[in-house]
């Protein structure tokens, strides 16, 4: 089970939220077969998503991720739960790259140029979607540069998967450190230099350092609390229910041309990859319930 960890410093101007995900990018990993470079590209997009979707106000509140670059991977597409539960999943899965020059995942280079597109749903009439330019496609840049163009906050993303050489997720997780609309500015660099002094987060997670230890050396100097710590793991909130009412939204007339055959239909989900069946007589039943619906 993966571990949300928001943390705030003693004069309420930093707030940092950790995340500890080994275990969320370990269970994609088993679901959607991932390439080492596909893991570690969905797993820094799962560890985001947990993360940002975790400081939504309302249990039925969503944030939906979606990394759109021209790169081999495809896109990248996850969903998290204000409680931080989250699910996601990339277009080509088996897509492996050489390491880049600095002996690391080539994330940048799999996820190329494009857009970063954060959407919200507070259970409003629309959405809130923003939008900002993949910078980097290496994803914690990128997070962090749709919080300064989208949301106008300062904000600091580390995000880290370690894949041992048989392919196994050994440590992964990230944190997402913003300053709060009254603080310091001057606070940033003296962040950053602390940051910079780290080792890489995934490294530590996979030596079994604890989430308050990694929070000190981030913190340093500066006095913080934690205010609050929760599990968070890979869910799918799927069902057969689900699909026969995306199947009914399509339509009479598409309908009727898929019970033309009189074959079962199957549908499969992207996230989860659980397949559902639907026999001849129930999608005749989707059909009557669409003809009525119409009527």
């Amino acid at each position: 089970m993966g571990t949300l960890t928001t943390s705030l410093s003693q004069d309420g101007s930093i707030r940092i939220i950790f995340s500890q995900s080994t275990s969320i990018v370990t269970e994609a990993q088993r679901i959607h077969r991932l390439s080492k470079t596909a893991t570690a590209a969905l797993g820094r997009a799962l560890t985001a998503t947990s993360i940002m979707a975790s400081t939504l106000k309302n249990v039925t509140d969503s944030l939906t991720l979606q990394i759109k670059g021209d790169g081999p991977l495809g896109t990248i597409l996850c969903v998290g739960e204000a409680d931080g539960c989250v699910r996601g999943y990339v277009a080509r899965p088996e897509t492996e790259l050489p390491l880049n020059a600095k002996g690391k995942f080539d994330v940048g280079g799999a996820v190329g140029a494009g857009q970063l597109y954060v959407i919200k749903d507070m259970g409003l009439n629309k959405p809130y979607v923003g939008v900002s330019n993949l910078i980097s496609g290496e994803i914690a840049e990128d997070i962090a540069e749709y919080y300064a163009v989208s949301e106008q906050i300062p904000t600091v993303c580390a995000l880290g998967v370690r894949v041992a050489e048989t392919g196994e997720c050994i440590g992964a997780g990230g944190f997402l450190l913003q300053l709060m609309p009254f603080a310091d500015k001057g606070l940033i660099p003296k962040i950053e230099e602390n940051i910079s002094s780290l080792e890489s987060i995934s490294l530590m997670i996979a030596k079994g350092e604890s989430v308050e230890s990694i929070l000190k050396k981030i913190y340093k100097d500066i006095a913080f609390d934690i205010l609050d710590s929760c599990e968070a793991k890979y869910r799918c909130n799927c069902s057969k229910d689900k699909y026969a009412a995306a199947l009914i939204t399509l339509g009479e007339k598409e309908l009727r041309e898929m019970t033309e055959d009189n074959e079962p239909i199957e549908a499969r989900c992207n996230f989860c990859d659980t397949k559902y069946i639907f026999s001849t007589e129930e999608m005749k039943e989707l059909l009557e319930y669409a003809v009525r619906k119409n009527e």
